[in-house]
Protein backbone atom coordinates (compact mmCIF):
# COMPACT_ATOMS: atom_id res chain seq x y z
CA UNK A 1 0.00 0.00 0.00
CA UNK A 2 2.74 2.54 0.74
CA UNK A 3 4.36 1.60 -2.43
CA UNK A 4 1.12 2.51 -4.29
CA UNK A 5 0.88 5.98 -2.67
CA UNK A 6 4.51 6.76 -3.29
CA UNK A 7 3.55 5.82 -7.14
CA UNK A 8 1.55 8.09 -7.42
CA UNK A 9 2.84 10.83 -6.25
CA UNK A 10 5.93 10.70 -8.25
CA UNK A 11 3.38 10.37 -11.30
CA UNK A 12 1.08 13.31 -10.60
CA UNK A 13 3.30 16.55 -11.47
CA UNK A 14 3.86 14.61 -15.04
CA UNK A 15 -0.01 14.53 -15.49
CA UNK A 16 -0.33 17.88 -14.60
CA UNK A 17 2.08 19.18 -17.22
CA UNK A 18 0.66 17.34 -19.66
CA UNK A 19 -2.76 18.47 -19.22
CA UNK A 20 -1.66 21.88 -19.49
CA UNK A 21 0.06 22.55 -23.00
CA UNK A 22 1.62 26.02 -21.46
CA UNK A 23 3.18 25.29 -18.23
CA UNK A 24 6.31 26.30 -17.74
CA UNK A 25 5.92 29.62 -20.54
CA UNK A 26 5.95 32.82 -18.91
CA UNK A 27 3.58 35.01 -20.73
CA UNK A 28 5.13 38.64 -21.07
CA UNK A 29 3.89 41.54 -19.37
CA UNK A 30 1.60 43.89 -20.69
CA UNK A 31 3.93 46.99 -22.19
CA UNK A 32 3.69 50.08 -20.60
CA UNK A 33 3.66 53.15 -22.15
CA UNK A 34 6.92 54.76 -20.86
CA UNK A 35 9.06 51.11 -21.47
CA UNK A 36 7.55 50.92 -25.27
CA UNK A 37 8.40 54.51 -25.97
CA UNK A 38 4.65 55.38 -27.35
CA UNK A 39 3.78 57.43 -25.16
CA UNK A 40 1.68 59.69 -27.53
CA UNK A 41 -0.16 56.13 -28.99
CA UNK A 42 -2.56 54.17 -27.69
CA UNK A 43 -4.27 51.47 -28.56
CA UNK A 44 -7.90 52.05 -29.48
CA UNK A 45 -10.86 49.11 -28.83
CA UNK A 46 -10.84 48.43 -32.55
CA UNK A 47 -7.35 47.69 -32.48
CA UNK A 48 -5.84 51.03 -34.40
CA UNK A 49 -3.66 53.18 -32.86
CA UNK A 50 -4.33 56.39 -31.49
CA UNK A 51 -2.13 59.63 -31.34
CA UNK A 52 -2.62 61.15 -28.49
CA UNK A 53 -3.30 65.18 -28.23
CA UNK A 54 -0.38 67.40 -27.69
CA UNK A 55 0.66 68.45 -24.55
CA UNK A 56 -0.61 71.26 -23.31
CA UNK A 57 2.72 74.00 -23.15
CA UNK A 58 5.63 73.29 -23.90
CA UNK A 59 8.38 74.26 -21.59
CA UNK A 60 11.28 75.66 -23.31
CA UNK A 61 15.04 76.54 -21.86
CA UNK A 62 15.74 79.82 -20.32
CA UNK A 63 18.12 80.82 -22.62
CA UNK A 64 16.03 80.15 -25.46
CA UNK A 65 13.97 83.08 -26.57
CA UNK A 66 10.04 83.35 -27.18
CA UNK A 67 9.38 82.85 -30.91
CA UNK A 68 7.44 85.80 -32.10
CA UNK A 69 5.40 86.48 -35.35
CA UNK A 70 8.02 88.11 -36.90
CA UNK A 71 10.57 85.37 -36.43
CA UNK A 72 7.50 82.70 -37.86
CA UNK A 73 7.58 85.69 -41.05
CA UNK A 74 11.48 85.36 -41.68
CA UNK A 75 11.46 82.02 -41.74
CA UNK A 76 9.20 80.90 -43.43
CA UNK A 77 8.20 84.26 -46.51
CA UNK A 78 5.37 84.50 -48.12
CA UNK A 79 5.41 82.46 -51.33
CA UNK A 80 3.65 85.25 -53.93
CA UNK A 81 6.92 87.19 -53.18
CA UNK A 82 9.13 89.25 -51.51
CA UNK A 83 7.72 91.86 -49.07
CA UNK A 84 8.30 95.98 -50.84
CA UNK A 85 9.51 98.08 -48.61
CA UNK A 86 9.29 101.11 -50.61
CA UNK A 87 8.63 103.64 -47.18
CA UNK A 88 12.70 103.35 -47.05
CA UNK A 89 14.92 105.50 -49.37
CA UNK A 90 17.95 103.87 -50.41
CA UNK A 91 20.75 104.72 -53.06
CA UNK A 92 23.19 102.38 -55.13
CA UNK A 93 25.80 103.47 -57.43
CA UNK A 94 27.69 101.50 -59.77
CA UNK A 95 30.94 101.76 -61.94
CA UNK A 96 30.25 98.51 -64.20
CA UNK A 97 32.89 99.30 -66.12
CA UNK A 98 35.61 101.65 -65.44
CA UNK A 99 38.64 100.95 -68.27
CA UNK A 100 41.70 101.36 -69.71
CA UNK A 101 41.08 100.19 -73.94
CA UNK A 102 43.97 99.27 -75.83
CA UNK A 103 44.03 99.12 -79.91
CA UNK A 104 43.14 102.21 -82.19
CA UNK A 105 41.00 104.21 -79.83
CA UNK A 106 42.98 103.31 -76.78
CA UNK A 107 42.23 105.18 -73.64
CA UNK A 108 39.47 104.82 -70.65
CA UNK A 109 36.04 104.57 -70.73
CA UNK A 110 33.40 104.03 -68.11
CA UNK A 111 29.47 103.12 -67.68
CA UNK A 112 28.09 104.18 -64.94
CA UNK A 113 24.91 103.70 -63.55
CA UNK A 114 23.10 104.26 -60.42
CA UNK A 115 19.31 105.38 -58.46
CA UNK A 116 17.85 106.98 -55.46
CA UNK A 117 14.79 106.09 -54.10
CA UNK A 118 12.29 103.03 -52.68
CA UNK A 119 11.34 99.95 -54.24
CA UNK A 120 8.87 101.24 -56.34
CA UNK A 121 9.83 104.59 -57.59
CA UNK A 122 13.49 105.68 -58.15
CA UNK A 123 15.47 108.69 -59.86
CA UNK A 124 17.89 106.93 -62.30
CA UNK A 125 21.39 108.39 -63.36
CA UNK A 126 23.20 106.37 -66.29
CA UNK A 127 26.59 107.77 -68.19
CA UNK A 128 29.09 106.54 -70.74
CA UNK A 129 32.05 107.61 -72.42
CA UNK A 130 35.47 107.19 -73.54
CA UNK A 131 38.26 109.31 -74.45
CA UNK A 132 42.29 109.34 -74.90
CA UNK A 133 44.93 111.49 -74.60
CA UNK A 134 42.97 113.88 -77.07
CA UNK A 135 40.13 114.70 -73.60
CA UNK A 136 36.78 112.95 -73.60
CA UNK A 137 35.52 111.78 -77.14
CA UNK A 138 32.12 110.60 -76.33
CA UNK A 139 30.69 111.18 -73.50
CA UNK A 140 26.14 110.94 -72.88
CA UNK A 141 24.45 111.22 -69.38
CA UNK A 142 20.86 110.40 -68.29
CA UNK A 143 18.33 111.56 -65.69
CA UNK A 144 15.57 109.10 -65.30
CA UNK A 145 12.55 108.57 -63.05
CA UNK A 146 11.82 104.16 -63.01
CA UNK A 147 8.50 102.84 -61.74
CA UNK A 148 8.72 99.02 -60.95
CA UNK A 149 6.08 97.76 -63.51
CA UNK A 150 6.87 94.43 -62.44
CA UNK A 151 9.21 92.11 -59.98
CA UNK A 152 12.00 92.48 -61.75
CA UNK A 153 11.27 95.34 -64.56
CA UNK A 154 11.15 99.40 -64.41
CA UNK A 155 9.54 101.43 -67.00
CA UNK A 156 11.93 104.69 -67.84
CA UNK A 157 11.67 107.70 -68.46
CA UNK A 158 13.35 111.21 -68.66
CA UNK A 159 16.00 112.80 -71.07
CA UNK A 160 19.52 112.13 -72.31
CA UNK A 161 22.38 114.60 -72.92
CA UNK A 162 24.65 114.18 -75.44
CA UNK A 163 28.54 116.20 -74.14
CA UNK A 164 30.46 115.26 -76.87
CA UNK A 165 30.98 115.25 -79.60
CA UNK A 166 28.04 117.36 -79.80
CA UNK A 167 25.54 118.25 -77.71
CA UNK A 168 21.93 117.75 -77.82
CA UNK A 169 19.20 116.76 -75.96
CA UNK A 170 17.24 113.61 -76.28
CA UNK A 171 13.91 112.35 -74.81
CA UNK A 172 14.50 108.92 -73.56
CA UNK A 173 11.97 106.01 -72.69
CA UNK A 174 12.47 101.96 -72.08
CA UNK A 175 12.46 99.50 -70.22
CA UNK A 176 15.37 97.74 -67.89
CA UNK A 177 15.69 94.68 -65.91
CA UNK A 178 16.21 90.97 -65.31
CA UNK A 179 15.30 88.92 -68.45
CA UNK A 180 14.46 85.29 -68.24
CA UNK A 181 17.83 82.85 -67.56
CA UNK A 182 18.90 85.98 -65.86
CA UNK A 183 20.08 88.35 -68.56
CA UNK A 184 19.90 91.88 -67.71
CA UNK A 185 18.75 93.82 -70.74
CA UNK A 186 18.23 97.64 -71.27
CA UNK A 187 16.06 99.15 -74.33
CA UNK A 188 15.52 102.61 -74.76
CA UNK A 189 14.29 104.93 -77.33
CA UNK A 190 15.31 108.79 -77.78
CA UNK A 191 13.90 111.91 -79.75
CA UNK A 192 15.74 114.83 -80.13
CA UNK A 193 14.57 118.07 -80.25
CA UNK A 194 15.39 118.11 -83.68
CA UNK A 195 12.71 115.43 -84.44
CA UNK A 196 15.10 112.79 -84.81
CA UNK A 197 15.36 109.26 -83.40
CA UNK A 198 17.59 106.49 -81.77
CA UNK A 199 17.53 103.44 -79.74
CA UNK A 200 20.35 101.47 -77.27
CA UNK A 201 19.75 97.72 -76.66
CA UNK A 202 22.29 96.17 -74.21
CA UNK A 203 22.77 92.68 -73.02
CA UNK A 204 24.89 91.56 -70.08
CA UNK A 205 25.28 88.11 -68.27
CA UNK A 206 26.65 86.79 -65.37
CA UNK A 207 28.51 83.56 -65.46
CA UNK A 208 29.72 82.04 -62.11
CA UNK A 209 33.00 79.98 -62.76
CA UNK A 210 33.53 79.98 -58.78
CA UNK A 211 31.76 82.45 -56.03
CA UNK A 212 34.19 85.07 -56.69
CA UNK A 213 35.64 84.37 -60.28
CA UNK A 214 32.76 85.74 -62.85
CA UNK A 215 32.67 85.78 -66.60
CA UNK A 216 30.78 88.80 -68.20
CA UNK A 217 29.25 88.73 -72.05
CA UNK A 218 27.99 91.85 -72.84
CA UNK A 219 26.69 93.17 -76.22
CA UNK A 220 25.43 96.47 -77.02
CA UNK A 221 23.90 98.20 -80.47
CA UNK A 222 22.86 101.57 -81.49
CA UNK A 223 20.71 102.66 -84.22
CA UNK A 224 19.28 106.17 -85.30
CA UNK A 225 16.50 107.38 -87.60
CA UNK A 226 18.70 109.07 -89.87
CA UNK A 227 21.59 110.03 -91.16
CA UNK A 228 23.13 113.01 -89.15
CA UNK A 229 26.59 114.13 -90.49
CA UNK A 230 27.48 116.45 -87.78
CA UNK A 231 27.49 113.62 -85.32
CA UNK A 232 29.23 111.73 -87.97
CA UNK A 233 26.12 109.03 -87.59
CA UNK A 234 24.14 107.06 -90.52
CA UNK A 235 20.89 105.85 -89.97
CA UNK A 236 20.22 102.13 -89.25
CA UNK A 237 21.91 100.33 -87.12
CA UNK A 238 25.18 102.54 -85.91
CA UNK A 239 27.40 100.57 -83.99
CA UNK A 240 28.04 97.40 -82.66
CA UNK A 241 30.09 96.07 -79.35
CA UNK A 242 30.46 92.79 -77.60
CA UNK A 243 32.73 91.89 -75.35
CA UNK A 244 33.78 89.55 -72.42
CA UNK A 245 35.15 90.09 -69.67
CA UNK A 246 36.69 87.94 -66.29
CA UNK A 247 36.58 89.38 -63.14
CA UNK A 248 37.78 88.36 -59.93
CA UNK A 249 35.84 89.99 -56.84
CA UNK A 250 37.90 90.67 -53.76
CA UNK A 251 34.73 92.15 -52.13
CA UNK A 252 31.55 91.99 -53.40
CA UNK A 253 31.93 95.96 -53.77
CA UNK A 254 35.45 95.50 -55.70
CA UNK A 255 36.16 93.67 -58.57
CA UNK A 256 39.16 94.01 -60.81
CA UNK A 257 39.19 92.59 -64.58
CA UNK A 258 40.42 91.56 -67.75
CA UNK A 259 39.36 90.82 -71.22
CA UNK A 260 38.56 91.85 -74.89
CA UNK A 261 35.83 93.71 -76.80
CA UNK A 262 34.80 94.55 -80.27
CA UNK A 263 33.58 97.70 -81.52
CA UNK A 264 32.63 98.01 -84.91
CA UNK A 265 30.75 100.77 -87.27
CA UNK A 266 27.61 99.60 -90.09
CA UNK A 267 26.75 101.02 -92.82
CA UNK A 268 26.54 104.69 -93.65
CA UNK A 269 28.10 105.84 -89.93
CA UNK A 270 31.42 104.25 -91.57
CA UNK A 271 31.19 106.51 -94.28
CA UNK A 272 30.69 109.69 -92.43
CA UNK A 273 33.08 108.90 -89.81
CA UNK A 274 36.36 108.13 -91.03
CA UNK A 275 37.55 107.20 -87.34
CA UNK A 276 34.73 105.18 -87.01
CA UNK A 277 36.06 101.70 -85.09
CA UNK A 278 36.57 99.04 -87.91
CA UNK A 279 36.14 95.87 -85.54
CA UNK A 280 39.48 95.29 -84.21
CA UNK A 281 39.83 93.39 -81.03
CA UNK A 282 40.70 95.68 -77.94
CA UNK A 283 41.94 94.50 -74.42
CA UNK A 284 40.46 95.83 -71.92
CA UNK A 285 41.48 96.11 -68.13
CA UNK A 286 39.55 97.24 -65.39
CA UNK A 287 37.52 97.16 -62.04
CA UNK A 288 34.01 97.20 -61.52
CA UNK A 289 32.73 98.45 -58.08
CA UNK A 290 29.65 99.14 -56.41
CA UNK A 291 28.34 101.68 -53.27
Amino acid sequence: MALIAVSWLWAAPAAAQQADPHAGHHMPAAPTAAASGTDQERTSPKGHLESAPPPASVILPPWVPEITDEMRRAAVPAPHGHEAHDRRTNAFVLFDRLEWQSGGAEGLAWGNRGWVGGDINRAWFRTEGEGGDDGVGEADVELLYGRAVHRWWDVVGGVRQDIRPDARTWLAVGVQGLAPYFFEVEATAYVSDGGRTAARFEVEYELLLTNRLILQPRGEITLFGKDDPEAGVGAGLSTGEIGMRLRYEFRREFAPYLGVSWVRAFGDTRQLDADAPAGAPRLVLGVRTWF
